[in-house]
């Protein structure tokens, strides 16, 4: 499998069977000129999945607009369901540690992509897993979880999902670098692993991975 990081929490993945795009961000223009902020990850262009995954209606996750063809799209939801690739389990969540009161809610995606089990936690922002939301993520092979803090659980409580999901690699997102000015560093996360792996580019092949014994960090060149 491919793997290939947008920036933020935006990825596409490519197997021979088909390909997944997760959490697209839109034009970000508002947020730079109406807030002050830096984003200056390059626009969205030239996918066209076979499926479209987002966690959450926040502008940096929601731009399906930015997505070619003709994908099937599941959004914001929660459930057991059918879509081109098999089926995709949608745990619910929240975005905050007030039970979605203060962001709102959040959609834990798992599927199953080239033979390997893939979650992606989206924005989550709760203190910790909830033990039905741990009993859906068994035997996940690709975790991507959010680590910049502020908006979603930092260093402490994703390095601690780490631990209870064993995971075979861990993909960090949704963290500060030189493309935006907001969110802590992955710096934190980092420092709790031993196994870190550091891609030259913002893409990277599952096959191509040193082999671990235990959960091996793999962190995308920023794109």
């Amino acid at each position: 499998m491919n793997v290939q990081w947008y920036g933020q929490s935006t990825f596409h993945l490519t197997a021979p069977e088909a390909s997944v795009t997760i959490d697209p961000f839109a034009d970000m223009s508002g947020l730079v000129t109406g807030r002050g902020m830096q984003w200056d990850y390059p626009p969205i262009e030239g996918l066209e999945p076979t499926l479209l995954l987002v966690t959450h209606e926040h502008i940096d996750h929601n731009g399906v607009e930015t997505i070619g063809g003709d994908p099937t799209i599941l959004r914001s939801t929660a459930g057991r369901l059918d879509s081109p690739i098999g089926e995709v389990i949608a745990i619910a969540s929240e975005h905050d540690e007030e039970a979605g009161t203060a962001r709102g809610p959040n959609t834990i995606f798992v599927f199953e992509l080239d033979g390997l089990r893939v979650a992606h936690f989206g924005d989550f922002g709760q203190r910790e897993l909830r033990e039905e939301q741990a009993a859906a993520l068994d035997d996940v092979d690709l975790l991507f979880l959010p680590v910049g803090g502020s908006a979603t659980i930092g260093a402490e409580q994703a390095a601690e999902i780490v631990e209870r999901l064993r995971p075979r690699w861990v993909v960090p997102m949704h963290y500060r670098t030189p493309r935006i000015s907001f969110l802590d560093t992955a710096d934190a996360f980092l420092e709790r692993f031993d196994r870190v792996e550091h891609t030259p580019e913002p893409a990277f092949d599952t096959v191509a991975l040193p082999e671990s014994d235990g959960p091996l960090v793999v962190v995308p060149a920023v794109p």
